[in-house]
C-alpha cells in the first residue's frame, strides 16, 4: 500500500514543478565533470552541446529587440563559461590518461578538430589556436569589457535624472501610477543589467587567459607523461599530445569566441526596441551617397594597373547599382507623398455668404491654448505631435485629484504670437505664456547638477527653474549630469497642469457643482433630497467649494462636504464659516495630502505675542482681517519664506499652524508669495497626530 501511495504521489507531480531545475543541474554537472572521470563518448556529447549552446545564445542576442529582453544573459554567460572550463578539465584528464592510445582516445570531436580543422599539422593548429585566443582576448573581450564599464557607469549616473523625468511625467498626468512604477522598475533593471554585464565581461576575459594556460599545461604535461610513463618517442609524444591539446583547445575556444561576440553585441546595442538586423541595414544603407562614393573609390582602385580588376570592378558595379536603386526608391516615395498632399479634399466654395447666426458669436473658452505656427507640429498627430495626448493625461489626473471634471482645452493657432510662443488663457484672460523649441528638449536643473550643457539657456515655464534647450541626442548625457530632461510637449503640458492647479477654483461653476450633486444623489439620494434650495442656495455651495479649491483642498469627498453643510447650513449662511466647518470635517484628508501617513506633523507657528496682536487687530476691524503694518507684513513674509525653505531643504512639508480665526486670512496672505506653504488651524489637526514645532515666526 505504501509503495502504491508513493507511486500515486509521483504521478501527481506536474511538469510545472520541474521548471527552474535546469540551471542547478547544469552547475552540479559541471562540478561533477571537474571531479569525476568521464568516458570519451560522453565528452563528445557535452562538447557538441556546448557548441550548440553558444550558437543559441549568440542568435538570441542578435534577434532580441533590445538588451533588456535578454536580461538573463550575464547569468547564462557565467553558466556557459563554467561548463566550458569544466569540460576543459575533464578533457585534459582524458587526454593525459588515454592520449597515448591514439587520436580518438579523447573522443571523436577532439580528434576531428585536431585533424580535420587544422589538417593534422600541429604547427598550423598552434598558430590557428593562438590567433583565436588573440582575437577573443585582445579584440572582442577587451572592447566589450571597456564598453561594459562605460555603459555601467553612465547608466548608474543617469538614474537620478531618469527617475526625476518619470516623476515629472507623473506629476504632469502623462503617466498613471502603474505606468510610472513600471518605468521605474525598467530603469532599475537597466542599471542592474549593465552592472552585471560589466562583471560578466570579466568572466570572458578570464576564460581566454585560462585557455592559454591550459594549452601550455596540456602540452608540457602530455610530453612528460608520454615519454616517462608510456615510453613514446620524442616526436610521437609531441605530435600526439600537441594535436589532442590543440583540438581540445579549439573545441573550447570556438564556443568561447561565440559567447564573446554575443556579449559584445549586447553591450554595443542601444536600449531601443527594434530588430538589430533591420536597424543596421536601415541606418547603413539609408543614404545612397555613401554607396555612390564607395563605388567610385572601388572603380578607381579597379582600373589601377596590377590590381585584380574583375573583383574591384564587380564590387564597384554592385555598390553603384545599390546606390541608384535606393535613390530611385526615395524619389518615388517623395513624389507619391507630394501627390497625396496635393490630392487632398477641396472644400467647395460658397456661391453666396451665409447669413449670420448665433453660431458665429464666439464664446470665451474656459481653458484655451494658442500656439505659434512653428509649434503646430506639437498638436498635429499627422506630424507625430504628442501634445493632445499629454493634455488629455493632465485633465484626467487633475480631475481625479480635484474631484470634478476639468473642462476641455481648446487649442488653436495664433499668427500674432511669435513662431515659437504659446499662450494659456483661463476664461479668456491670458494666464501664462512662454517660448519653446519643439525640435529640442528641455534639460531642467533640479538644484544640483554636475556640469554645464551646451545649448540655449532659459527658464522652465511652469516653475521658473534654470534650464537649457538641448539637442535630442544629448538627452542621455544631460541625465548623466543630473538634469531632468523633458520634451517640448511635456513642457507645455506641465505648464498647463501647474496653472490649472493654482486656478482650480475658477474652473468650478454652477454646472459642475450641480453635476457633482446629481452623482452623489445616485448613491445617497436621502442626503441630497431637499438640500438645494431648502437648506441653502446653490450659489452658497458653489462658493464654499471654490473656497476649498482656492486653498488647495480637494472636493472628492462630496458626501462629507454635503453632510457638513446640512449640519451647519441652518446655523449660518456665512461662506467663510461654512468653509471652516467643512475643512474641520475633512481634516484627516487635508493633513494626509500635506504630510502623508506620518504620525508626527512638523509645523511652523506664530510667536504667542504676534498671534495675540493679530487677534486684537482682527477684533478691532470687526473680523474683516487684521490691520498689519507694511513693515510687519514684510518681516512676517521674510520669516515665513525662510522657514519654508528650511523645510524644503530637509524634504519635509511646510505647514503653518495657527488659530481658526487667523487661518483664512493668513492663507490668502501666503497663497501667491509662498505657494508651497500650507496653512491649517488647530482644529484641523486629527486627534491621532502629534505636533512637532520646527520654527516660530516672530520670536
Amino acid at each position: 500500500m505504501e509503495l502504491k501511495a508513493s507511486l500515486g504521489q509521483l504521478k501527481q507531480i506536474k511538469p510545472a514543478h520541474l521548471k527552474g531545475i535546469g540551471t542547478p543541474l547544469l552547475v552540479l554537472a559541471a562540478l561533477a565533470m571537474i571531479i569525476l572521470p568521464m568516458p570519451a563518448f560522453l565528452l563528445d556529447i557535452l562538447f557538441t552541446f556546448n557548441i550548440a549552446l553558444a550558437l543559441v545564445v549568440l542568435l538570441v542576442a542578435i534577434y532580441s529587440d533590445r538588451p533588456l529582453d535578454f536580461a538573463a544573459f550575464p547569468t547564462v554567460l557565467l553558466v556557459a563559461t563554467l561548463l566550458r572550463l569544466a569540460l576543459n578539465v575533464a578533457s585534459t584528464r582524458v587526454v593525459l590518461l588515454e592520449g597515448h592510445n591514439g587520436g580518438d582516445a579523447a573522443g571523436k570531436v577532439i580528434e576531428a578538430f585536431g585533424s580535420v580543422v587544422i589538417g593534422g599539422n600541429y604547427a598550423v593548429g598552434l598558430v590557428v589556436f593562438l590567433i583565436l585566443i588573440i582575437i577573443n582576448f585582445a579584440v572582442v573581450t577587451k572592447g566589450a569589457g571597456r564598453i561594459s564599464e562605460v555603459s555601467a557607469r553612465f547608466t548608474l549616473d543617469a538614474m537620478p535624472g531618469k527617475q526625476m523625468a518619470i516623476d515629472a511625467d507623473l506629476n504632469a498626468g502623462l503617466l498613471s501610477q502603474e505606468e510610472a512604477r513600471a518605468r521605474r522598475a525598467e530603469v532599475t533593471r537597466e542599471a542592474d543589467f549593465y552592472g552585471a554585464m560589466d562583471g560578466a565581461s570579466k568572466f570572458v576575459k578570464g576564460d581566454a587567459v585560462a585557455g592559454i594556460l591550459i594549452l601550455v599545461i596540456n602540452i608540457v604535461g602530455g610530453f612528460i607523461i608520454g615519454i616517462a610513463q608510456h615510453d613514446l618517442s620524442f616526436s610521437s609524444a609531441v605530435e600526439i599530445y600537441t594535436l589532442l591539446t590543440i583540438g581540445d583547445g579549439l573545441v573550447a575556444q570556438i564556443p568561447g569566441l561565440l559567447l564573446s561576440i554575443a556579449a559584445a553585441l549586447m553591450v554595443t546595442r542601444q536600449n531601443e526596441s527594434g530588430d538589430m538586423g533591420e536597424m543596421v541595414m536601415g541606418q547603413m544603407f539609408d543614404s545612397p551617397k555613401s554607396l555612390a562614393i564607395a563605388s567610385a573609390v572601388m572603380l578607381v582602385m579597379g582600373i589601377v594597373p596590377g590590381m585584380p580588376h574583375l573583383v574591384f570592378l564587380s564590387c564597384a558595379a554592385v555598390s553603384g547599382a545599390a546606390a541608384y536603386f535606393i535613390k530611385k526608391k526615395k524619389d518615388t516615395d517623395r513624389e507619391r507623398a507630394l501627390e497625396l498632399a496635393k490630392s487632398g479634399p477641396v472644400e467647395p466654395r460658397d456661391i453666396q455668404p451665409k447669413e449670420l447666426s448665433w453660431d458665429d458669436v464666439q464664446h470665451v473658452d474656459t481653458i484655451g491654448l494658442e500656439v505659434g505656427y512653428r509649434l503646430i507640429p506639437l498638436v498635429d498627430k499627422g506630424q507625430g505631435g504628442e501634445l493632445l495626448g499629454r493634455i488629455k493625461g493632465v485633465r484626467k489626473k487633475l480631475s481625479q485629484e480635484l474631484g470634478f471634471l476639468v473642462p476641455a482645452v481648446h487649442i488653436r493657432d495664433n499668427l500674432d504670437l511669435s513662431p515659437n510662443a504659446y499662450r494659456i488663457s483661463l476664461m479668456g484672460v491670458s494666464s501664462g505664456e512662454a517660448e519653446i523649441r519643439h525640435d529640442c528638449e528641455l534639460a531642467i536643473n533640479p538644484g544640483q547638477v554636475y556640469g554645464k550643457l551646451d545649448g540655449i539657456e532659459t527658464k522652465d515655464p511652469a516653475f521658473g527653474l534654470d534650464a537649457v534647450w538641448i539637442a535630442p541626442e544629448m538627452r542621455e548625457h544631460a541625465q548623466t549630469l543630473g538634469y531632468t530632461v523633458v520634451d517640448a510637449s511635456t513642457v507645455v503640458a506641465t505648464h498647463i497642469s501647474q496653472l490649472l492647479t493654482n486656478n482650480a477654483a475658477k474652473l468650478l461653476g454652477y454646472e459642475e457643482v450641480q453635476q457633482l450633486l446629481e452623482m452623489l444623489g445616485k448613491h445617497s439620494p436621502k442626503l441630497v433630497d431637499g438640500f438645494i434650495p431648502d437648506v441653502m442656495p446653490l450659489g452658497t455651495v458653489v462658493k464654499v467649494m471654490q473656497n476649498l479649491l482656492n486653498e488647495g483642498v480637494s472636493i472628492r469627498d462630496m458626501k462629507t462636504i454635503v453632510q457638513t453643510l446640512l449640519e451647519y447650513g441652518t446655523k449660518s449662511s456665512d461662506t467663510e464659516v461654512l468653509t471652516a466647518a467643512v475643512r474641520i470635517a475633512l481634516k484627516r484628508m487635508i493633513v494626509q495630502e500635506i504630510s502623508g501617513p506620518e504620525l508626527e506633523i512638523p509645523v511652523i507657528t506664530l510667536a504667542p505675542e504676534l498671534e495675540q496682536m493679530l487677534h486684537q487687530s482682527m477684533q478691532a476691524t470687526g473680523g474683516d482681517g487684521p490691520n498689519i503694518e507694511p513693515s510687519l507684513a514684510e518681516r512676517m513674509q521674510k520669516s515665513l519664506v525662510d522657514a519654508t525653505q528650511r523645510q524644503e531643504m530637509v524634504g519635509q512639508p511646510a505647514i503653518l499652524l495657527t488659530s481658526g480665526m487667523l487661518r483664512s486670512t493668513l492663507s490668502r496672505f501666503v497663497k501667491h508669495t509662498i505657494p508651497n506653504l500650507r496653512v491649517i488651524s488647530y482644529q484641523e489637526v486629527p486627534d491621532e497626530k502629534q505636533i512637532r514645532i520646527v520654527s516660530a515666526v516672530g520670536q
